[in-house]
């Protein structure tokens, strides 16, 4: 194809039209790999207007037509390394990280050119992926759980906060159904625990006659935070931990109990889905403080102050990426707008409300270059 461009541009009469449209079809002849439209044009465009002033000189032959496309595909290719890095997304095992992945993977490769993967895990063992740079990125680190891991690997310099995601959101390891608090005014606080109503009143066939607390997570940092919390507080003799294996085990727990209108104590957090879908109650706490936090822990946990981390080494890389996650503003509500339509859309997964929500909630516009948005609602309209 190129060299029967080539030759008709170069008989008699060629124009710069003629020269355009060889290396235009060079260029789409060579185009197999991941690279932008402004790139590709960006070549087509430097080699056009070398060749049109050849043209004008009528010095132009066919050696030098193929010498102007055969750097054009080669500053393509070299272009089109750069974005071949793959960028490594933490994909924690609760639902609105895998969303925001999702979403952000979608620009990341739709909007910028970049393949992306991602790493299944807990909390504990992914935050060690992202120190060790086996993982770029990650759209949900939790303060204050990860705070003394986090301050460390600040100081080491592996990481870096470049933005904030679900501001606001809440977490504790006293909740209870809204309907156990109104049928007991007198269960208000965690040291109501304490008194023999309440422990028989949660206590089952597996708690040793204690009040049975479904606890975090092993692989999650709130695990420890919560034992911590519950020795400060003199809890120790009066709720048995039950540790769920999975974050679905823990959301199950909970749904059943409510299903049947049975007692329940345990952990949850505000964007966990059955704090969206539930009435819960949050037993008082003494308010956190940074000192209480970092000494024993006799206090609830602050509002949630979530990160979003890179390794440092993606910084020189994708600059285009780290401007995109500067922007990140996936709020608490969005993200509930998402799990609504996740649940009214049964089967529906984490990319399927990542589709939904970038169809639909423009914000993310504001977050990408004017191009990337280009490219990215493009490609949601070849899938639609």
């Amino acid at each position: 194809m190129v060299e029967n461009a080539v030759m008709a541009a170069t008989a008699d009469g060629v124009t710069s039209e003629d020269v355009q449209s060889a290396i235009s079809m060079a260029v789409m002849e060579a185009q197999e790999g991941a690279v932008t439209s402004e790139q590709v044009q960006a070549a087509v465009e430097m080699a056009a207007e070398s060749a049109a002033m050849q043209v004008a000189e009528n010095s132009l032959t066919a050696e030098e037509i193929q010498s102007i496309v055969t750097a054009a595909l080669e500053e393509r290719a070299m272009m089109e390394e750069v974005t071949r890095e793959t960028i490594v997304f933490s994909d924690l095992n609760w639902t609105s990280a895998q969303v925001q992945n999702r979403i952000a993977q979608y620009i990341v490769e739709q909007g910028y050119g970049y393949p992306t993967d991602t790493i299944f895990g807990g909390t504990l063992p992914n935050f060690q992926g992202l120190l060790a740079g086996d993982i770029h990125v990650t759209l949900e680190i939790w303060l204050p759980n990860q705070s003394l891991g986090w301050e460390q690997a600040i100081e080491v310099g592996d990481v870096v906060s470049v933005g904030t995601s679900l501001v606001g959101d809440w977490q504790s390891y006293f909740v209870v159904p809204q309907y156990i608090a109104d049928a007991n005014p007198d269960l208000r606080t965690v040291e109501d625990l304490k008194k023999p109503e309440f422990q028989e009143l949660f206590a089952t066939a597996d708690s040793r006659g204690k009040a049975r607390l479904v606890g975090c997570l092993v692989e999650w940092s709130c695990e420890a935070s919560g034992a911590q919390q519950i020795v400060a507080y003199g809890l120790t003799d009066y709720v048995e931990v039950i540790t769920p294996g999975s974050g679905d085990a823990l959301f199950a727990d909970l749904y059943a109990a409510y299903d049947r209108g049975d007692p329940w104590l345990g952990y949850m957090w505000g964007t966990g889905d059955p704090a969206f879908e539930l009435d819960l109650f949050l037993l008082e706490e003494p308010p956190y403080t940074k000192e209480c936090w970092d000494t024993n822990k006799a206090c609830g946990f602050s509002d949630s102050l979530v990160l979003v981390a890179v390794h440092e080494s993606l910084l020189p890389r994708a600059p285009d990426v780290i401007g995109m996650l500067q922007n990140w503003e996936f709020t608490v509500p969005t993200y509930f707008e998402v799990l609504r339509w996740m649940n009214a859309n049964e089967g529906s997964e984490p990319r399927d409300g990542a589709i939904w929500f970038l169809n639909n909630n423009k914000v993310w516009e504001s977050w990408v270059t004017p191009e990337a948005a280009a490219r990215v609602n493009a490609a949601l309209a070849a899938e639609s």
